[in-house]
């Protein structure tokens, strides 16, 4: 028996991925759980195991080809004999790829007519089959899935087919083309105007001119990674209609607390004590106290979520990533300083898993790590809001009426104006604010 290996949801919101390396190649034994390939997306690199054990016979994506969630990515032969079959989608899947005859899952074609007529009868009338993702993504922008040139396998329309088109502003949809009629009755009885059939329409969307390279410039290739990162941040941005609003912080008995503890802690521990634990522990805090803060849009709803797990923001050269503090509030600083070390470490490593980048529900970013003292941050949806620290910079400020050195930080947060208002958003910042400026000799990191 032939099975379908296809593309897993590898993290959370993750809708593809590219095919970074082949482990194995067709003729190869390989045992259930045996790792089959590398995959990158804009949250993770990690291994596809194998479903089942059996022998490799084709990979149907190539090296650097990015895929949906659900399509199929190689065949495996089971030990057991039989005609060719589709295994169960894994537990952790949301979508699912078919490639067989309509007639063996009827109830995906009953399920995709009545999310959207239009697009579902032009793509049977065109005899063809299209995964999921291919058919939500053109239903959500009306678009006649018949008018895109497919590029994947054997002329296989892929999401990015459609999302191409969509960024080259589409084309004028065409009628469906009927099937030749029985007899001369039924062809003079089904006549239509098709002047007066609506044109499906598409999504306006800003498409990319057209750029010249001149002598001397470089052209650097993007990356699968870079093009998801790009998609997320312009999604974002059209979605959420962000607002923004920043404190100043006096850190000055913060930074002399450090200070005391960071050559003790870096002897002990074995890694640097930052500012970003402080900062995380002062969030999450916070958090408890205006619970909304930790909400996620949900379409039709705000779920505010129970657990609070800090996303925190990791720069490599090429790619931002940001895994994931599960439980951050049950955490001491010490506990929070471990996590983003080894988080961090991970990182830079490339190791981190599906659990490390999964489940936020509130984002933490350090910008003053390179220098920055403000910064727009764009909310990592579906969270609500996203806070920044800056750089910690020596200022005179007034206190008591005398003009003071203090360091000094601003503390700038993103939101998203569907789920927070500033009332909520200002009283948590001066939460923040509060705990931050608190801080001082008395504090046990343990």
């Amino acid at each position: 028996m032939e099975t379908q290996v296809l593309m897993p949801q590898l993290g959370e919101s993750v809708t593809e991925g590219t095919i970074a390396k082949w482990l194995i190649k067709p003729g190869d034994t390989v045992k259930k759980y045996e790792p089959l390939c590398e995959v990158t997306t804009d949250k993770v690199n990690a291994e596809v195991p194998s479903t089942v054990e059996g022998t490799v016979t084709e990979l149907v994506a190539r090296e650097g080809d990015t895929l949906a969630v659900g399509e199929l990515i190689c065949y495996i032969e089971t030990r057991v004999g039989g005609a060719k079959a589709t295994t169960a989608q894994p537990a952790d899947m949301k979508e699912t790829a078919s490639e067989t005859p309509a007639a063996e899952s009827p109830k995906t074609n009953v399920a995709l007519a009545s999310k959207d007529n239009v697009v579902n009868s032009t793509a049977k009338a065109a005899g063809k089959r299209y995964s999921p993702a291919v058919m939500r993504l053109a239903q959500e922008n009306n678009i006649d899935v018949t008018q895109i040139e497919g590029t994947g396998r054997e002329g296989r329309i892929t999401r990015k087919d459609v999302l191409a088109f969509i960024e080259n502003g589409g084309m004028t949809a065409r009628p469906a083309e009927r099937p030749e009629p029985i007899n001369q009755a039924e062809a003079s009885t089904n006549v239509v105007n098709m002047e007066s059939v609506p044109t499906p329409s598409v999504r306006p969307a800003v498409s990319t001119p057209e750029i010249n390279a001149y002598p001397g410039d470089t052209e650097i290739p993007v990356t699968a990674i870079r093009k998801t990162i790009a998609s997320r941040m312009v999604q974002s941005k059209h979605d959420a209609p962000h607002a923004w609003t920043m404190v100043e912080v006096d850190m000055t008995n913060l930074v002399k607390l450090r200070n005391s503890l960071k050559a003790e802690f870096k002897a002990k521990e074995g890694f640097n004590l930052t500012f970003m634990p402080f900062f995380i522990k002062a969030v999450v805090e916070s958090i408890k106290e205006f619970p909304i803060m930790n909400s996620v849009w949900a379409g039709d709803k705000i779920v505010m979520r129970k657990n609070i797990n800090i996303s925190i923001a990791v720069a490599t050269d090429d790619a931002l990533f940001v895994p994931v503090i599960k439980d951050a509030d049950q955490k001491s600083i010490y506990g929070l300083a471990h996590a983003v070390d080894e988080l961090a470490a991970k990182t830079r490593q490339g190791k981190l898993s599906m659990d490390d980048m999964s489940g936020g529900t509130f984002t933490v970013n350090n910008t003053g790590s390179f220098g920055s003292v403000l910064s727009a941050p764009i909310i990592n949806q579906p969270q609500a809001a996203i806070v920044s620290m800056e750089s910690i910079v020596k200022r005179p400020v007034v206190i008591d009426d005398m003009i003071a050195i203090r360091d000094m930080a601003n503390l700038c947060l993103s939101l998203d104006h569907r789920v927070l208002d500033g009332l909520v958003c200002g009283r948590f910042l001066q939460s923040v604010k509060q705990k931050l400026e608190a801080y001082g000799s008395h504090t046990t990191i343990y």
